[in-house]
């Protein structure tokens, strides 16, 4: 099942999908007035908590401000970036309402990352057209509309991205949550994880939900129509349990033979296990052909285990990212859209 956004000029985001002439990334023109700087670098808004590990993935850095780093040169793959803003530019502006019409001037819609002259900055953001910060409905398309990020080093002074790799504010994807019948909150995690990949499971097809205990994930993939092939040593949630479209398979998933499951449109795995581990499992089953799409749930313990993190970002036509709803983990999903 295949979400797209509804035809029509309208966004079901609240932002306007048109995009200005002027909006490339690469040549800004806001208003007279405004001095424009290319940085000639990219930012990375580090996930909350994982600055250390964003910086260790990315090697070396020219400055870290907060949660946001600065790397010289063009953009690269970095996993535990919550957002990677493009192409930034540094803009300096004598007003309030100056500054809201310079970034006006290089497209229309702007999620502030503010983390000085606070005040300041909300003015700033006030004079620019309303992005709507509503929780997302599940199941809902992604956004469309080119969302920009900035923040102000200093009164006079604003660094801008108008391209960023997250459709959502500051990268935080929120949900009008079920609070009654999910039995724990992780399927938030397969949410978030199943609205970038672009698509979801629906009626006919075949999901296995590794790890399944108490069944978060498995609900999710009911409710969207599926049937469940949920595997699990520990029981599931009695009322997940009873759901018309659930196998239950009160088993180890790595005692687990693809050939003993048969097909499945959806691989779904959050097993808690060592990472090394998990990829062994990941590439029995992509060896055997039996699985078409992967989403897993990388959990590390004390140490972030890079190594194997890398070893996942380089299966060809994959995806590492830190979802916001992720905690010491990363989530992997395949094809990658």
């Amino acid at each position: 099942m295949r979400l797209h956004s509804a035809a029509g000029g309208g966004s079901p985001w609240g932002m306007d999908d048109s995009t200005p002439k002027n909006a490339s990334p690469n040549a800004p023109q806001p208003s007279p007035g405004a001095v424009v700087t290319p940085l000639g670098q990219t930012i990375y808004l580090a996930a909350d908590g994982f600055l250390d590990d964003l910086v260790a993935e990315l090697g070396k850095v020219a400055s870290v401000d907060g949660r946001l780093v600065f790397v010289d040169g063009p953009a690269r793959p970095a996993a535990w970036a919550q957002n990677i803003w493009y192409d930034p530019v540094r803009i300096e502006f004598a007003s309030i309402k100056g500054g809201a019409k310079a970034l006006r001037g290089i497209q229309r819609n702007w999620a502030l990352w503010s983390q000085r002259h606070h005040r300041r900055a909300a003015l700033i953001q006030e004079n620019l057209p309303h992005v709507s910060a509503k929780p997302v409905v599940f199941p809902s398309p992604l956004p469309t509309a080119p969302l920009g990020s900035w923040t102000l080093t200093d009164e006079s002074t604003i660094i801008a991205a108008a391209r960023c790799s997250s459709p959502f504010r500051n990268g935080e994807v929120t949900f009008v949550e079920n609070r009654t019948v999910p039995p724990n909150r992780a399927y938030l995690k397969l949410w978030e994880a199943l609205t970038l990949f672009g698509e979801q499971p629906g009626p006919g097809d075949r999901c296995l939900d590794l790890g399944a205990c108490p069944g978060g994930w498995t609900w999710v993939l009911h409710e969207l129509g599926a049937s469940v092939v949920s595997v699990d040593k520990a029981p599931l949630d009695p009322a997940i349990a009873a759901l018309p479209r659930v196998e239950i398979r009160q088993e180890s998933a790595f005692g687990l033979k693809p050939a003993a499951v048969g097909p499945v449109d959806w691989l779904c795995c959050d097993v808690i296990c060592y990472p090394t581990r998990l990829l062994r499992l990941v590439k029995e089953w992509m060896d055997s052909g039996l699985a078409k799409r992967f989403i897993c749930t990388l959990k590390f313990q004390a140490e972030t285990d890079h190594e194997t993190a890398r070893a996942f970002a380089a299966i060809p036509g994959g995806r590492v990212i830190h979802l916001h709803h992720n905690k010491h983990e990363l989530t992997w999903m395949w094809p990658a859209q």
